[in-house]
């Protein structure tokens, strides 16, 4: 019953697997979450204080959040940081460590007077935007049973992508198969068909395929590494001391490398030791560079009053990137493997702020920001044409509509709360806290959807995800002054809680049933995959120094 089907697919598959490399790739909604989150990260005040500095300003960190911040800078300033990131709950994996050492930010400003009471200063900072060092382990039993209690489809992860397509539902006429998919079917299922001597199928006699009966179990782990690095430089001044204006230009510089590996343990009693047991492993590296705009301004409402209030907006970050796998099957390692450029268009940004400071001892900052990640665009690049009056090339590239519509389905507008104070013990030592709440940016019913017809998925060489929960961020932090020379440390501990799905939590199709000559026969089955979340945690500590020097 199911031999036909099982070979009807494998020779699509093989179309698929041909076609697809003419398709320019994307990736999907959870690569665009990856990629557009940011972290608390920066100067050790600005950390330390939540990075709710964004009307009070002076700091190096508020050229990546309101530019404006540079403008309230009177001397002339420049600091680096270094600092140790450790998983709460981490164990070592692959090139993935539970502690790491990291290079977090260096930058400098030069204040210029401009008139009377003004300033125009120029300043250029380096900070990672994005830490990726997480290791993610997991294990669990697959459930997903018949009515007679046995297995009725393939275990491992890619399982769910064979049975739409022998319908033709979705949005093309055939299902989008992947990279993970052509792996798995070419290893893990065979076909004992008969041909003519033209090479026209005939009929098949025997196939072979995972357990049908018993239940399986899993274990993954991937060791997450790298970083994405913004290099912002800043244009800023202020009018009167009332009115603060700052335009930043940054570049961004992804490093992003995932090893992991998947093993289901198939069915124990089968008699075939290659079918009891099967290990994916996979390699993957996303580099590429991108840009955006910030602009802010702050302003004094009451001349008399230190109160400000501050506005910002960033640019959506253009990105241009590349994609690289390599993923090995079974003990037998076959390999497949891909290298594609494509494109990436983070949401706008938005924030609001206030800012207050009573005498020299006490500043208090608070910080709103929203960004919509359900308008993250993944592009394909669909060639170059040439600027005849200019004799310049240039790239064209298209929203991908399918994975467009996913990410609007899978992901949400996202809320930032930041809230911070310094206060200082005399003018040497100041003392430091700050809390931040962020929103999920998936949506309840979020899936890494792999029967979409999208090049983020012709090429995936995984299934799992996570979906994430509110991120909470407490901080604090201390700083000490020696004349031109300041020190300042900052601790900061963030927790979120997720649940895991080593691929598609649900999927269910009906199939026409053939005969053993390829023939309907006009009966419909239903197979169903199914797979439980597993909870997991990111809970971390960073701790980070800065040293400035002042002139």
């Amino acid at each position: 019953m199911m031999k036909s089907i099982i070979f009807s697919a494998s020779i699509v598959l093989t179309a698929m697997s041909v076609a697809a490399q003419e398709i320019p790739a994307t990736g999907d909604a959870y690569m665009a979450a990856q990629l557009a989150t940011e972290d608390l990260n920066g100067t050790a005040r600005y950390v330390a204080m939540g990075g709710a500095m964004d009307a009070l300003g002076a700091d190096l960190s508020t050229m990546g959040s309101n530019p404006a911040g540079i403008g309230l800078f009177r001397r002339s300033q420049a600091a680096v940081s270094f600092g140790f990131n450790s998983q709460e709950d981490g164990k070592s994996f692959a090139d993935g460590t539970k502690t790491n050492a990291s290079f977090d930010q260096a930058g400098f400003v030069f204040a210029t007077r401009s008139g009377r009471h003004g300033f125009l200063n120029f300043g250029f900072n380096f900070h990672k935007s994005r830490n990726f060092d997480y290791v993610l382990s997991a294990v669990n039993r697959l459930s997903a049973v018949r009515e007679d209690g046995t297995r009725e489809y393939f275990g491992t992860q890619n399982s769910q992508s064979v049975f739409k397509d022998m319908n033709g539902v979705g949005e093309g006429s055939s299902m989008p198969y992947s990279q993970l998919d052509y792996l798995y079917y070419n290893n893990m299922s065979y076909t004992d068909g008969t041909f003519d001597e033209a090479g026209n199928f005939i009929g098949v006699e025997d196939v072979d395929y995972i357990s049908d009966y018993g239940f399986d179990s899993y274990t993954f782990d991937r060791a997450h590494t790298g970083y994405i690095g913004e290099y912002d430089f800043n244009l800023s001044g202020n009018i009167n001391n009332r009115v603060y204006l700052g335009l930043t230009v940054g570049l961004h510089s992804v490093h992003y490398k995932g090893f992991s590996e998947y093993y289901e343990s198939l069915d124990a009693d089968n008699p075939r030791p290659w079918y009891r047991d099967v290990l994916i492993s996979d390699n993957h590296k996303i580099t590429g560079y991108g840009y955006n705009i910030k602009a802010g301004i702050i302003f004094r409402p009451v001349e008399e009053s230190p109160f400000r209030i501050g506005a910002a907006v960033h640019s959506p970050t253009f990105y241009k990137l590349t994609t690289d796998n390599y993923t090995t099957i079974g003990t037998d390692v076959d390999w497949s493997s891909a290298s594609e450029d494509f494109r990436f268009n983070t949401p706008w940004r938005f924030n609001v702020s206030l800012g207050h400071t009573i005498g020299s001892t006490l500043a208090l900052g608070a910080v709103y920001e929203y960004a919509d990640y359900s308008t993250c665009d993944m592009r394909t690049i669909d060639g170059y044409s040439r600027d005849l009056y200019t004799d310049t090339e240039y790239e064209n590239s298209s929203s991908d509509p399918a994975m467009k519509r996913q990410i609007e389905k899978s992901l949400k507008g996202v809320s930032t709360l930041k809230l911070g104070m310094e206060y200082k013990l005399d003018p040497t030592i100041a003392v430091r806290l700050g809390y931040n709440y962020v929103t999920t940016a998936y949506q309840e019913s979020a899936v890494r959807d792999q029967t979409v017809s999208s090049p983020g998925v012709y090429y995936a060489s995984t299934t799992d995800y996570t979906n994430w929960k509110d991120t909470h961020r407490f901080t604090c932090g201390m700083g000490f002054t020696f004349d031109q020379l300041r020190l300042d440390l900052a601790y900061q501990y963030q927790m979120r809680d997720g649940n895991f799905y080593p691929f598609m939590r649900h999927y269910s199709a009906d199939y026409e049933v053939f005969d053993q000559q390829g023939q309907p026969t006009g009966q419909i089955e239903t197979m169903t995959n199914d797979c439980q979340p597993v909870s997991v945690k990111d809970n971390r500590s960073q701790v980070v120094a800065t040293l400035t020097y002042t002139f």
